[in-house]
């Protein structure tokens, strides 16, 4: 979970992006693609999903600097159908196959009812709910997912066959605020969590439930687009580009008005509300409420970064030779 850290200094988004941006401009990236990352990344940080925001491009920076992502990938179609579109990555990030994937299955739902997206040939695609938020507006229902190249070992924690990867899912409201639930697969569960065992012993059912899901993962979001679970099956350009992603989308009107679906979900939301919160917690709310207020917060007040957030841009801006917000002034 992305809890927001209790010390922190207040940086406004805007500043951030900018950041961003100019990080990805000196690992020679197309300003086109940096100001795409730097958009995503601060989206999700306004959202407070910290972990998949702008600290990443602590991580990307130094991937693209080394040889290990492609910084400039031709993105392009592989395949094509009325309803599904492959889009390769050509060894970059994969946020550029994936939302340019995502923008066509939205299209090709729209007009045929239904379709699938798949990227392929690329590195980390970030949150999976950057994806299904792009669904927002266009009355339809979906589903989006990844899978990466697993590296199992004999004798390796079962939890391990889950792989991390994440799933998203989308269910628009109209007043309320639209369910977007955007989750990885075993959270609280990887092999050095120190929840592990206690979960193991105490809620066994959890463990195999979330190594099912993790399974989803890795066989729709990695299998299907060619990334085996042996390596000397995959042999890479850029060692970095190993993993994909998939995403569904299909229109409510197949089987009921949209106004309809919305009004009903809408009403749903108001009565979870009424429900007793769960101990330690004060409220009753689906997947992307609290997310939803961050993002009015930080907007007007500013992200809060905390100490480790920090120190990993401050970390990345000296190996850039960039300067961070706060130093700025």
């Amino acid at each position: 979970m992305n809890i927001p850290p209790s010390e922190f200094i207040r940086v406004p988004y805007t500043d951030l992006y900018k950041f961003v941006e100019r990080a990805c401009l000196a690992v020679e990236m197309p300003p086109d693609d940096a100001a795409l990352l730097a958009r995503l990344l601060t989206d999700n940080d306004l959202r407070g999903v910290f972990s998949h925001g702008t600290q990443q491009i602590a991580t990307y920076a130094r991937l693209m600097r080394e040889g290990i992502l492609n910084p400039k990938p031709n993105v392009h179609i592989a395949k094509e159908t009325p309803v599904s579109t492959i889009f390769d990555g050509d060894g970059g990030l994969g946020y550029f196959p994936a939302y340019r994937s995502t923008l066509a299955t939205i299209e090709k739902a729209k007009q045929h009812g239904i379709a699938i997206g798949q990227s392929r040939n690329h590195g980390h695609f970030g949150a999976a709910g950057i994806y299904t938020r792009l669904m927002l507006g266009h009355d339809l229902l979906g589903y989006v997912t990844s899978g990466h190249q697993l590296l199992l070992q004999e004798g390796d924690p079962y939890v391990t066959a889950a792989g991390g990867s994440p799933h998203s899912f989308i269910s628009p409201a109209s007043t309320e605020q639209s369910m977007i639930l955007d989750f990885g697969a075993i959270h609280d569960m990887y092999a050095g969590s120190p929840h592990r065992q206690e979960i193991e012993r105490i809620a066994p059912a959890v463990v195999f439930r979330s190594v099912g899901l993790g399974a989803i993962c890795q066989s729709w979001g990695g299998f299907l687009a060619g990334v085996p679970i042996d390596t000397k099956r995959s042999p890479r350009t850029w060692s970095g580009a190993n993993q994909g992603s998939l995403v569904i989308a299909f229109r409510i009107d197949l089987f009921i008005s949209p106004e309809t679906f919305k009004a009903e979900m809408d009403e749903y939301i108001r009565e979870i509300a009424k429900l007793q919160p769960i101990e330690n917690y004060d409220e009753s709310l689906l997947p992307g409420a609290i997310e939803a207020r961050r993002d009015r917060e930080y907007r007007e007040l500013g992200v809060p970064i905390g100490e480790n957030h920090g120190k990993r841009l401050e970390e990345i801006a000296q190996y850039l030779e960039i300067e961070v917000p706060w130093q700025e002034d």
